[in-house]
């Protein structure tokens, strides 16, 4: 744990944020479009980190490479864009977290791989104003690499050794570590079945939301 911690940064989707309901919705959307039925919802919630391509695959059991897949993409996407923060809230304990925060006169932002045209409009609708958000469209390379996350430094006016990472998949992991900073793993965030946190080298594994603002906050 950084001695002089200066800000902490999250992961959106599946760590600061559940958006999975309204992803439900849309993939099941899409689905029906298609004429196929509804599928397990649960699925759909542990492939919400792996993306909108990700979503496609999943739903339709369409190959990525299809001359097809990249109209459907943007079909998902527009279906997205129809629901974007209507399900989605930040996780229990995440609004607790980040006024604690701003008591100690901590920073916070998040570092995504989910594109500004979705992010930033979707943190005020649920209440959330970000002071660093960093997606793919501000960055030359996109987590794992650590870019995202140096971008947030400076923006917060701080050093990746003073900063923490927290995410719900192995790249975020990767990032913070290649960044130079202490990890979280978001175990309850959005994990497909035949992954684990464990396995991902994390400085240390939040099993639940509420358990972030003792992990991070430690007097």
């Amino acid at each position: 744990m950084p001695r002089d911690l200066q800000a902490v940064l999250f992961d959106l989707d599946g760590t600061l944020v559940d958006t999975a309901a309204e992803f439900v919705v849309v993939v099941q959307k899409l689905r029906a479009e298609h004429g196929l039925p509804e599928m397990d919802p649960q699925r759909i919630r542990a492939s919400v980190s792996n993306g909108a391509r990700a979503l496609v695959k999943l739903g339709l059991d369409i190959d990525f490479e299809a001359p097809e897949f990249e109209s459907k993409r943007l079909r998902l996407l527009e279906l997205y864009t129809e629901v974007l923060g209507t399900e989605a809230t930040p996780y229990p304990g995440i609004t607790e977290l980040l006024d604690e925060l701003a008591e100690r006169g901590i920073s916070w932002g998040v570092a995504t791989n989910k594109p500004r045209a979705y992010a930033e409009p979707l943190l005020p609708r649920i209440g959330l104003y970000c002071p660093s958000l960093v997606c793919p469209d501000d960055v030359k390379d996109r987590k794992p690499h650590p870019e995202s996350l140096y971008l947030n430094c400076r923006e917060l006016g701080c050093t990746p050794h003073q900063a923490i990472y927290v995410g719900d998949h192995v790249r975020d992991i990767e990032a913070g570590k290649r960044a130079g900073m202490y990890t979280i793993a978001a175990a309850y965030g959005y994990i497909e079945p035949d992954d684990s946190a464990e396995s991902w080298g994390a400085d240390i594994i939040a099993p639940r939301s509420e358990d972030l603002i003792n992990l991070i906050l430690t007097d």
